[in-house]
């Protein structure tokens, strides 16, 4: 019976919450490869009792598109930014993140820090509410030339960082 109930909880949470209610399929491509019984009840335990245990970065990307119609690309990166051959100065990309937060959980002291070299040229509190696959995609300003790196953070954990040249 607990078995039941708690198959019934993670469907609800998937069904019905609003974040989820949000969300779409990500794009079909091939078929994702079945995860092992023990990873799917670790994921789905975390997600019911990993409550304090902090979010987990699924999937970054800095993008130039992202999604605003219905169907299989809403709310998805359309267009990957080529990190080795760069974009243009002054350039407006969105860090797209796909992400997973304990049930109950919101955490509001993730950070995202855009640095031209070492120099800090933007920072952004960024809240991050329950979900198992919650998505945002904060924008950012590339608009000058030379090595950046964008870095989303809580507190001394770095949580994603990448790099990105501006021509």
């Amino acid at each position: 019976m607990k078995k039941m109930l708690t198959r019934s909880v993670v469907f609800a949470a998937l069904s019905l919450s609003p974040v989820a209610l949000a969300q779409d399929e990500a794009p079909s491509a091939a078929p994702a490869a079945k995860p092992s019984a023990d990873a799917a009840k670790s994921t789905v335990d975390y997600y019911l009792k990993g409550q304090g245990g902090g979010p987990i970065i699924l999937d970054a990307k800095l993008c130039t598109e992202v999604g605003k119609q219905e169907g299989s690309t809403k709310n998805e990166c359309i267009a990957e930014v080529d990190t080795a051959a760069g974009v243009k100065a002054n350039s407006r990309v969105t860090l797209w993140l796909s992400y997973l937060v304990p049930q109950g959980d919101t955490y509001e002291d993730v950070q995202l820090q855009v640095k031209q070299g070492d120099t800090v040229r933007e920072t952004k509190d960024l809240i991050l509410k329950e979900g198992l696959r919650s998505r945002q995609w904060p924008g950012v300003r590339l608009n000058k030339p030379g090595n950046w790196t964008v870095t989303l953070s809580r507190g001394d954990e770095i949580l994603k960082e990448l790099q990105v040249k501006v021509n």
